[in-house]
Protein backbone atom coordinates (compact mmCIF):
# COMPACT_ATOMS: atom_id res chain seq x y z
CA UNK A 1 0.00 0.00 0.00
CA UNK A 2 1.13 3.77 -0.60
CA UNK A 3 0.94 6.85 1.07
CA UNK A 4 -0.73 8.43 -1.58
CA UNK A 5 -4.85 9.35 -1.62
CA UNK A 6 -7.31 10.62 -4.10
CA UNK A 7 -9.34 13.35 -2.80
CA UNK A 8 -12.63 13.79 -4.07
CA UNK A 9 -14.42 17.07 -4.05
CA UNK A 10 -17.20 18.71 -5.50
CA UNK A 11 -17.50 22.61 -6.11
CA UNK A 12 -20.25 24.97 -7.26
CA UNK A 13 -18.64 25.77 -10.44
CA UNK A 14 -15.13 26.14 -12.66
CA UNK A 15 -14.19 29.03 -10.70
CA UNK A 16 -14.58 27.99 -7.53
CA UNK A 17 -13.20 24.57 -8.71
CA UNK A 18 -9.86 26.33 -9.68
CA UNK A 19 -9.85 28.70 -6.45
CA UNK A 20 -9.15 25.51 -4.16
CA UNK A 21 -7.27 24.41 -6.42
CA UNK A 22 -5.04 27.35 -6.56
CA UNK A 23 -4.94 26.93 -2.92
CA UNK A 24 -4.18 23.64 -2.13
CA UNK A 25 -1.16 23.64 -4.90
CA UNK A 26 -0.09 26.93 -3.30
CA UNK A 27 0.06 24.98 0.32
CA UNK A 28 1.56 21.26 -1.15
CA UNK A 29 -1.09 20.21 -0.44
CA UNK A 30 -1.65 18.48 -3.41
CA UNK A 31 0.24 17.38 -6.27
CA UNK A 32 -2.24 17.37 -8.88
CA UNK A 33 -5.44 18.91 -9.42
CA UNK A 34 -8.00 17.56 -12.08
CA UNK A 35 -11.03 19.31 -12.59
CA UNK A 36 -14.23 17.70 -14.27
CA UNK A 37 -16.78 19.26 -16.39
CA UNK A 38 -20.04 19.89 -14.78
CA UNK A 39 -22.15 16.75 -13.82
CA UNK A 40 -25.38 17.13 -12.16
CA UNK A 41 -25.97 16.07 -8.03
CA UNK A 42 -29.03 15.11 -6.92
CA UNK A 43 -29.46 14.82 -2.86
CA UNK A 44 -31.17 15.23 -0.08
CA UNK A 45 -30.48 18.35 2.40
CA UNK A 46 -31.93 19.31 5.23
CA UNK A 47 -34.88 17.47 4.35
CA UNK A 48 -35.58 18.32 0.98
CA UNK A 49 -34.82 16.59 -2.45
CA UNK A 50 -32.30 19.29 -4.25
CA UNK A 51 -30.58 19.31 -7.33
CA UNK A 52 -27.77 21.49 -8.71
CA UNK A 53 -24.95 21.65 -11.18
CA UNK A 54 -21.72 21.00 -9.78
CA UNK A 55 -17.62 20.75 -10.97
CA UNK A 56 -16.00 17.52 -9.22
CA UNK A 57 -12.48 17.75 -8.34
CA UNK A 58 -9.89 14.99 -7.75
CA UNK A 59 -6.58 15.84 -6.04
CA UNK A 60 -3.65 13.41 -5.84
CA UNK A 61 -1.95 14.01 -2.12
CA UNK A 62 0.03 11.77 0.98
CA UNK A 63 -2.58 10.50 2.62
CA UNK A 64 -0.77 11.99 6.09
CA UNK A 65 -1.95 15.55 4.29
CA UNK A 66 -5.54 14.79 3.91
CA UNK A 67 -6.69 16.35 7.43
CA UNK A 68 -4.61 19.46 7.06
CA UNK A 69 -6.12 19.16 3.03
CA UNK A 70 -10.06 19.45 4.20
CA UNK A 71 -9.17 22.52 6.77
CA UNK A 72 -7.99 24.21 3.80
CA UNK A 73 -10.92 23.59 1.75
CA UNK A 74 -13.64 24.13 4.41
CA UNK A 75 -12.01 26.99 4.79
CA UNK A 76 -12.39 28.37 1.11
CA UNK A 77 -15.21 26.54 -0.33
CA UNK A 78 -18.67 28.72 -0.66
CA UNK A 79 -20.94 25.41 0.61
CA UNK A 80 -21.95 24.84 4.64
CA UNK A 81 -20.88 21.27 4.25
CA UNK A 82 -18.69 20.31 0.71
CA UNK A 83 -18.23 17.12 0.30
CA UNK A 84 -14.50 15.88 0.92
CA UNK A 85 -13.92 12.16 0.29
CA UNK A 86 -10.33 10.65 0.56
CA UNK A 87 -9.63 6.90 -1.16
CA UNK A 88 -6.52 5.58 -0.54
CA UNK A 89 -4.55 4.28 -3.02
CA UNK A 90 -3.52 0.42 -2.86
CA UNK A 91 -0.92 0.76 -6.06
CA UNK A 92 0.67 3.50 -7.19
CA UNK A 93 3.47 3.38 -10.24
CA UNK A 94 6.49 3.92 -7.93
CA UNK A 95 7.79 7.16 -10.08
CA UNK A 96 4.32 8.66 -9.80
CA UNK A 97 4.12 8.04 -6.02
CA UNK A 98 7.70 9.75 -5.99
CA UNK A 99 6.29 12.49 -7.52
CA UNK A 100 3.55 12.69 -5.87
CA UNK A 101 5.42 12.40 -2.32
CA UNK A 102 8.43 15.01 -3.43
CA UNK A 103 5.86 17.59 -4.69
CA UNK A 104 3.97 17.51 -1.31
CA UNK A 105 6.84 17.48 0.70
CA UNK A 106 6.88 19.71 4.03
CA UNK A 107 9.32 22.74 4.57
CA UNK A 108 11.27 20.65 6.81
CA UNK A 109 11.99 18.18 4.31
CA UNK A 110 12.70 20.23 1.34
CA UNK A 111 12.25 24.23 2.08
CA UNK A 112 9.80 24.99 -0.54
CA UNK A 113 6.89 24.79 1.53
Amino acid sequence: MSDISLVYITASGIEEAEHLAQEILSGRLGACVNIYGAVRSLYLWKGSRESSEEVTMIVKTRSSLVPELARKVRECHSYETPCILAFPVGFADKEYADWILRETSSKNENGNK
